[in-house]
């Protein structure tokens, strides 16, 4: 089961493995991470994740695990785990591969910082970055808005890796009209349909 917590945030659920991804400030993060087992977090911008959000959740169960690149795992401390691009390992039960390495640029270099997209059982969250992996998606979670995106390029990047269906994320930025606006020229790629935050669909 796949939901979507808001904003960048979605939870995978199989019986009792629970894997959350992204849970940021702006993702009902306290909720999304209720009874969750591991944790992945493509960087260290906090809409991506809320720090005392996933304090509370490790002082509630000392064995969650939270999965980032090197210099983000240094700083949370205790429980995380240092991954990078290339590498394949389990997080709840399941095999997630991470993918990219950096950031995408807003403007003159900026803001410069390492950023993990994951593959977990076919489905890709990319963080803040259009990086296509070589992998097969099966269902994409496509940025829809943020100050580094542009509409031409989420298109581009649906059309590049090719999945069967794809879904919204990054998109608290717009208005009722914006989201509109996106999906009007998002649904134009086969197999692209907006979740709304706490709906869930399964896999």
């Amino acid at each position: 089961m796949f939901t979507k917590f808001g904003h960048a945030c979605v939870r995978l659920q199989d019986g009792d493995r629970v894997l959350v991804i992204d849970p940021g400030i702006f993702s009902e993060a306290e909720a999304a991470l209720s009874g969750a087992t591991a944790v992945l977090v493509s960087h260290e911008h906090a809409d991506h994740v809320d720090v005392e959000a996933l304090k509370a959740a490790r002082a509630g169960n000392p064995a969650l695990t939270v999965h980032t690149h090197a210099a983000l795992a240094a700083e949370l401390g205790e429980g995380a785990v240092a991954v990078a691009a290339g590498e394949t390992f389990d997080a709840a039960g399941f095999t997630v591969k991470a993918v990219g390495g950096e950031h995408a640029e807003i403007i003159d270099g900026l803001p410069g910082c390492p950023n993990l997209g994951f593959l977990v059982d076919g489905l890709y969250h990319p963080g803040d970055s259009f990086f296509v992996p070589s992998d097969e998606v099966d269902t994409l979670l496509v940025p829809a808005s943020g100050p580094w995106v542009k509409t031409g390029e989420a298109v581009t990047f649906i059309r590049g890796v090719r999945p069967a269906r794809a879904f919204p994320i990054h998109d608290v930025h717009l208005s009722t009209i914006g989201l509109e606006y996106v999906d009007g020229w998002l649904e134009r790629e086969t197999g692209y349909a907006r979740i709304p935050a706490g709906a869930s669909v399964a896999l």
